[in-house]
C-alpha cells in the first residue's frame, strides 16, 4: 500500500467518522434511530453509492466487528448497575436461552414456508437473527434519552448483554451439520452449550475479581486506568474464545463486576469507555454498510420483508410471553420487551460464519440478514420511545445528579470523595455547611473557596464558587439536588408530579383507610393489609418504582423503595392528570 493511499484511507475514514457524529445530532432531532444512520452511510460509501468505496472482505469484517461488538457490549457492563440482578436477572436470562431458541425456532420454520429453502438452511436464518443486539439496545435506549422502569430497562440490558453465547452456539452447530452433513448427538450438543456459557460465566467472574484487585493496588497515571479496563477486558474475551468459551459474555460479566466496584478514577473509566463504545459502534456499521451491495437485494426484499415482520410480529411477542410466563410481567412491560427486540450488527456478523466455512449460498443469507436487519432498525428503532410512553413504561427523566468530580479512595473502597460546585440558585447556596441534608452514611470533608482549603466547622456558610467535598457511596442522586440549579428541580419536579398524581401516601396505610376517606370497595381485599404489603404481594416480591395499580376509580404508584421494603405510595383520583 502506498503512502499517498494509505492518507486517503485515513482522510476518508475520518471523513466519514465526522459525519457519522454529525448525522447523530440531526437523527435525534428527527427521532430515527442513530444505527440506522450509520449503516446507510455505510452504504452511500460503498461501490453502489457516491463514495465508490469497494470492501468485501468477509474475514477482516469478521474480525473487526467481534472486536468492536466486545467493546459495545463491555461499556454496556460497565453501566449495568448491581441493583438491576435484583429483579432482572433471572428473566432476563430465560430470554436469553429459551427466547432465543423460540424465535429462532419460528422464524426458521418462516423462512422454510416463504423461501421454500431446505429446513436446515432456513433455521440457520432463524438462529443468525435469533438474539438481540447488544449494540442497537444500549445505543437505541441511550439515544432516545428513556428512563425505563427498572424491571424492564434492566431485561433488555441484561438480555442483550447475555443473549449472543445461545445465538452463536444455534448457529454454529446448523453451520457444522451442513459443512459435514453429520449432526452432533445430545451429548455433543449439551456440551457445547455448557462450556459456551459456563467458561463465559465463570472466566467473566474470576477476570472481574482479580482485574479490581490489580486496579486497587496498581499506581497508575489517571489517564491509563480506562485504558486498562479496556485491555483486561478484551484480554478476557480473547482468552475466553480461545477455550471455546463464550467471549462476549465474559467480558459483559467483567463489565458488570469492573463497573460496581467503587475504583480509582471510576468516572473516568466510564466516561472513556463510552466514547469508545460510540466509535465502535461508528466504525462496525459503517463497515458493514461497505459490505453490502444494495444492487443486490432487490430479488430478495419481498421474502426478506415477510422473514422480517413474522420475526418482529409472531416470533418475538411468542418467544417474549413464553419466556416470562413464571415471572408474572405485567402484559404493557412485556408487549414493549417485544418491541425492543431490535436487530443489529450481532445478526449480521453471524451471517458472515457461513460464508467462513465455505458454505454455498452464503451471499442470499448476508443479503435476507441484512435486509431484516434493516427493517427492525426502521421499524422497531423509530418508534421504542413513542412505544415506550404509549405504553406508560417509562419514567419522567429527572435531573438530579449535576456533573461534578469524584475520587475513589483507595483506602476506603466503598466510599468516593465527591466533589460539587456551589452554583447560584442552588439549594445549597447560602446554607451552613454543618445543615447540608445529607443521606445516611454521607458527610461533608471539608469546602475549597478561591483555592483554599476551609476548615470544617459549625458556622461556615456556603457561597456560590465554593467547591464542597462530601464523602459517600456511589448513589449521588439525592445529594445532587442540593447542587443543581432550581429550574431543573423544577422541571423533574413538574414531571414526576404529571406522571405520579398529586398525592403522596405512607405504605403503611391500611385498605381500610383508603376506603374510609375514598370509598374504595375492598371486599375482595383485606381492609387490614397496608398498601405497602399490597403492593409487594401483587408483584410477587419484586416491586419496582412506577409500578402501578388500579382499585376501581383510584390508582397505586409506587414511588420509591428502599431496599426490600416500599417507601413511598403515590395515589391518583380521578381528576388527577394521567400518568
Amino acid at each position: 500500500m502506498t503512502l499517498e493511499l494509505s492518507n486517503q484511507f485515513i482522510f476518508i475514514g475520518a471523513l466519514l467518522t465526522l459525519l457519522c457524529i454529525v448525522s447523530s445530532v440531526v437523527s435525534r432531532k428527527l427521532g430515527a434511530p442513530i444505527l440506522l444512520v450509520f449503516l446507510v452511510l455505510g452504504m452511500l460509501a460503498g461501490e453502489d453509492g457516491p463514495g465508490g468505496i469497494i470492501f468485501n472482505d468477509y474475514g477482516l469484517a469478521f474480525l473487526l466487528g467481534n472486536l468492536a461488538l466486545a467493546i459495545i457490549i463491555l461499556d454496556g457492563g460497565l453501566g449495568t448497575r448491581r441493583e438491576a440482578f435484583r429483579v432482572s436477572l433471572n428473566p432476563a436470562l430465560s430470554l436469553a436461552t429459551l427466547g432465543v431458541v423460540i424465535t429462532a425456532g419460528i422464524t426458521g420454520l418462516a423462512a422454510h414456508l416463504i423461501l421454500a429453502l431446505p429446513i436446515l438452511d432456513s433455521l440457520l436464518i432463524g438462529a443468525i437473527v435469533g438474539s438481540t443486539d447488544a449494540a442497537a439496545v444500549f445505543g437505541l435506549l441511550r439515544s432516545a434519552g428513556l428512563q425505563l422502569k427498572e424491571r424492564t430497562g434492566a431485561t433488555l440490558e441484561i438480555e442483550s448483554g447475555t443473549n449472543d453465547p445461545m445465538a452463536i452456539f444455534l448457529t454454529v452447530t446448523l453451520v457444522q451439520v451442513l459443512a459435514h452433513n453429520q449432526a452432533p448427538g445430545a451429548t455433543g450438543i449439551v456440551w457445547v452449550l455448557l462450556q459456551q456459557m459456563g467458561l463465559g460465566l465463570l472466566l467473566g467472574f474470576l477476570g472481574g475479581r482479580g482485574f479490581c484487585l490489580f486496579l486497587e493496588r496498581i499506581d497508575l497515571p489517571a489517564s491509563l486506568y480506562p485504558l486498562c479496563v479496556l485491555a483486561g477486558g478484551l484480554g478476557i474475551f480473547g482468552l475466553t474464545s480461545l477455550l471455546n468459551g463464550s467471549g462476549f459474555l465474559a467480558i459483559y460479566v467483567l463489565g458488570v463486576i469492573v463497573g460496581n466496584t467503587a475504583l480509582p478514577f471510576s468516572k473516568d473509566i466510564h466516561r472513556f469507555h463510552d466514547g469508545i463504545a460510540w466509535l465502535s459502534q461508528i466504525g462496525m456499521f459503517l463497515m458493514l454498510g461497505l459490505l453490502i451491495t444494495p444492487s443486490h437485494m432487490p430479488p430478495i426484499i419481498i421474502p426478506a420483508l415477510g422473514i422480517a415482520l413474522v420475526l418482529i410480529f409472531i416470533a418475538r411477542p411468542i418467544a417474549v410471553a413464553l419466556s416470562l410466563l413464571p415471572f408474572h410481567f405485567p402484559t404493557r412491560e412485556q408487549v414493549f420487551i417485544s418491541w425492543c427486540g431490535l436487530r443489529g450488527a450481532v445478526p449480521i456478523i453471524l451471517a458472515l460464519y457461513p460464508s467462513l466455512s465455505g458454505l454455498h449460498s452464503t451471499e442470499l443469507v448476508f443479503e435476507l440478514v441484512f435486509f431484516v436487519v434493516l427493517v427492525s432498525l426502521v421499524v422497531q428503532g423509530w418508534s421504542i420511545a413513542p412505544v415506550a410512553r404509549w405504553l406508560g413504561v417509562n419514567l419522567p427523566v429527572q435531573v438530579t445528579d449535576p456533573k461534578h468530580f469524584q475520587v475513589a479512595l483507595p483506602t476506603e473502597l466503598d466510599k468516593v470523595l465527591h466533589v460539587y460546585e456551589v452554583i447560584g440558585g442552588c439549594r445549597a447556596n447560602n446554607t451552613l455547611l454543618a445543615e447540608l441534608p445529607l443521606t445516611e452514611g454521607a458527610q461533608a470533608a471539608g469546602v475549597i473557596r478561591d483555592g483554599v482549603l476551609k476548615k470544617h466547622s459549625k458556622i461556615l456558610r456556603l457561597e456560590e464558587g465554593d467547591h464542597v467535598m462530601i464523602l459517600a457511596s456511589e448513589d449521588t442522586a439525592s445529594m445532587g439536588t442540593l447542587f443543581s440549579p432550581k429550574e431543573d428541580i423544577e422541571v423533574t419536579r413538574q414531571a414526576v408530579t404529571s406522571f405520579y398524581g398529586e398525592f403522596v401516601i405512607s405504605p403503611d396505610t391500611t385498605l381500610g383507610e383508603l376506603r374510609m376517606f375514598y370509598g374504595l370497595d375492598t371486599r375482595n381485599l383485606s381492609p387490614s393489609d397496608s398498601v405497602g404489603q399490597f403492593l409487594f404481594r401483587r408483584f410477587h416480591g419484586r416491586p419496582v418504582v412506577g409500578d402501578t395499580v388500579a382499585l376501581g376509580h383510584l390508582q397505586l404508584v409506587i414511588r420509591r423503595i428502599e431496599g426490600n421494603r416500599i417507601a413511598a405510595v403515590g395515589l391518583k383520583l380521578p381528576h388527577s392528570p394521567p400518568g
